[in-house]
């Protein structure tokens, strides 16, 4: 049964502290009452506190060996941290470092992680941690230094259990274990599945301890580090959803967020954002982002219906940075001042992605996942992300979106029937479509005529497909699609001209593609009733190549599937809408900001972007008794014009709130 909390605070912040034994003045200037108040006065209603870090010191009082060296006798600086916390009503759940503890790693190498080579991890100068196997007596090690926590310092608020990764391993511990549970330790499937175990074994073994040690209630746990796709799985050990994503570092980048809380927040659980203050990425001490990053980040997290948290750093000697909390405050009181139209406000969403649960942790730049997030984004719809599995429920979507890379099973063919047949639209890319060459749909309206023999190809659009000032021109489909036509009763979108020929040593012309030679009697699109099923990877290309026209043809066909979206928008392209409802108002967040590559590694916000008459129309179950623009409280005109009520914006600020009321 999945476990729930009730509310989460909606400023937070994850105070690191990995330490390593060489800083010798560990909390040496540290003040429990400064340490408060710098909180308070920064707004902050939440902070995640150390226990442990990746290091594998302690910060408490403790006759661990594992304590930190230099932290001072009878300086108990997690329980000074939390008490001047819990005496300014700040909440503050602990953090403890799961896989990376280079003390248990350095005293006990016999529970590191040893790959199929039979090496240990890490080299031995390499300047950084060194990964410890949970199937190894660590697992004790660990579940001893949780329990001892929680009991001294219960009633514990929850617990932040970092690095829990599926990690395979070949060490004597994982050999027999896998060997025990039936697995093949040679083959590397097997131990990444074995891993997997791993980590469902100690999630549910640690929530039981924690459970024993706190009354028989449950404590909130977080494992963080875990692939988002596992949440089917793992849902059931957690009160809530959190995802880390410090954005100007590329490792996640501007699209993992919202790719993510677009999906996590179907769960029914409380998501939290994670991001940092950092200039780059976690501990770059002397490094802050402008205001306008941070603002943009926690702006997109209340645009979601998640909740925020700033990460940070502690210094070694035990001091907040009071630049970096400055910046946090100024945040923090644009996120308080939102609070009222974002508390309890739930996503108000029209279409369905079915996401692929195959991926990793990161998302893969240039994929499908991230070109329907460019693509629907852009276009103003309003969508969620679904696990692409058999118990895909479509209840309340008006439309699916099946991108190329999804594989499709009987059972979500019979789902993805049955809601085309109650009046649901479906937009689908081949060769998800299709199943040894034929189309898995009577639906799709296409005969398949195999695989198209060219990388490279060109597509023409009808008059109703190209948006107002669309070049007529055929333009380039650098990815390779299918070759396909259209059934009586259905109709060609656009069409397929090929090239001359395909480039290669043998021939080729001029310095790309061949040019094109005729229209073929190809489709590169084809709708059959509340179906338009595409020849192309269109997502994949937009993400990949970023041709506008690939967003203008998917644009398009949403418009014949989606006819009334939810939210219409005259506007830079780059501008978010999003919705949520509270229970008598429906809040369009609005986000202009537009993040920038300045180096090979990471984006930059630096600035809002100024809206000047942006006209947004919102679909509306009735007509609104008023509208005003939050936090600043301005009434807005607006005209009504039944389902849509319709306001102008000018702005500068970044982000905004539309409050429809009644």
């Amino acid at each position: 049964m999945t476990m729930k909390i009730k509310s989460l605070p909606f400023r937070q912040i994850h105070l690191d502290f990995h330490t390593g034994p060489a800083i010798p003045d560990v909390g040496a200037e540290f003040d429990a009452d400064e340490f408060g108040d710098q909180l308070t006065e920064a707004r902050v209603n939440s902070v995640t506190l150390f226990a442990k870090c990746h290091h594998g010191h302690l910060y408490y009082d403790t006759n661990s060996p594992a304590r930190h060296p230099h932290l001072p006798k009878g300086l108990d600086l997690l329980g000074e941290q939390l008490e001047a916390c819990r005496r300014r009503g700040i909440r503050a759940p602990i953090y403890i470092s799961v896989q990376c503890d280079e003390f248990a790693a350095t005293t006990e190498p016999g529970w590191r992680v040893v790959n199929e080579k039979g090496e240990l991890s890490g080299a031995p100068f390499w300047a950084g941690w060194h990964i410890v196997d949970m199937s190894s007596p660590y697992v004790d090690y660990l579940a001893d230094q949780i329990a001892e926590i929680v009991k001294k310092y219960r009633p514990v608020d929850a617990l932040f259990l970092d690095m829990c990764w599926d990690q395979p391993s070949c060490s004597p511990w994982a050999i027999t274990g896998m060997r025990q549970a039936g697995l093949n330790p040679e083959n590397a499937a097997d131990r990444n599945r074995y891993a997997l175990d791993v980590v469902h074994g100690y999630m549910q073994r640690y929530n039981r301890l924690v459970r024993g040690l706190n009354s028989g209630k449950p404590l909130p746990i977080w494992y963080n580090s875990r692939p988002k796709v596992r949440l089917p799985l793992e849902k059931k050990y957690l009160q809530h959803i959190e995802i880390e994503s410090l954005p100007t570092n590329l490792f996640w980048g501007y699209s993992y967020f919202p790719i993510n809380i677009r999906y996590a927040r179907t769960f029914g659980l409380p998501c939290l954002g994670m991001t940092g203050r950092f200039h780059k990425d976690w501990a770059d001490f002397g490094g802050l982002k402008p205001k306008a990053a941070l603002l943009y980040e926690c702006s997109q997290m209340l645009a979601h219906g998640a909740r925020c948290s700033v990460g940070d750093q502690l210094h070694p000697r035990g001091t907040l940075d009071r630049a970096a909390y400055s910046l946090i405050g100024q945040i923090y009181q644009h996120v308080a001042a939102c609070e009222p139209w974002c508390r309890d406000a739930k996503p108000v969403t029209q279409i369905a992605v079915l996401r692929n649960l195959n991926a990793g942790y990161n998302i893969v730049a240039g994929e499908a996942l991230e070109g329907t997030l460019k693509v629907l984004q852009q276009l103003g719809h309003q969508f969620d992300y679904l696990s692409a599995a058999d118990d895909l429920n479509l209840t309340g979507y008006a439309a699916v979106v099946v991108t190329h890379d999804i594989g499709l099973t009987e059972t979500m063919v019979a789902t993805l029937r049955a809601f085309v047949r109650a009046g649901g639209a479906l937009l689908i890319e081949a060769p998800a479509a299709l199943r040894n060459g034929k189309p898995l749909l009577p639906e799709l309206g296409i005969i398949c005529h195999g695989e198209s023999p060219y990388q490279a190809t060109y597509l023409r659009f009808g008059r109703t497909m190209a948006e107002p000032g669309t070049p007529a021109t055929d333009h380039v489909m650098y990815e390779r699609g299918i070759r396909m036509t259209p059934v009586r009763g259905a109709v060609a979108l656009a069409r397929v001209v090929e090239p001359y020929f395909d480039r290669t040593w043998a021939h080729f012309s001029s310095h790309h593609q061949a040019p094109p030679d005729k229209l073929s009697r190809y489709a590169a699109a084809v709708q059959k009733g509340r179906v338009i099923t595409l020849a192309y990877p269109f997502f994949k290309a937009y993400a990949s190549h970023g041709n506008i026209p690939y967003r203008q043809l998917l644009g398009a066909c949403l418009d014949r599937l989606v006819p009334a979206p939810l939210t219409r928008f005259s506007g830079p392209r780059h501008v978010e809408v999003t919705l949520t409802r509270q229970a008598r108002r429906t809040i369009a967040h609005v986000l202009s900001f537009c993040p920038q590559r300045r180096t090979p590694a990471s984006d930059i916000v630096e600035e809002a972007f100024p809206l000047v008459d942006a006209r947004l129309s919102v679909k509306l179950p009735q007509r609104p008794k008023r509208a005003t623009l939050q936090p600043i409280g301005l009434a807005l005109p607006f005209v009504w014009a039944e389902p849509y009520a319709q306001v102008s914006l000018t702005s500068a600020r970044g982000h905004d709130m539309i409050v429809f009321e009644g």
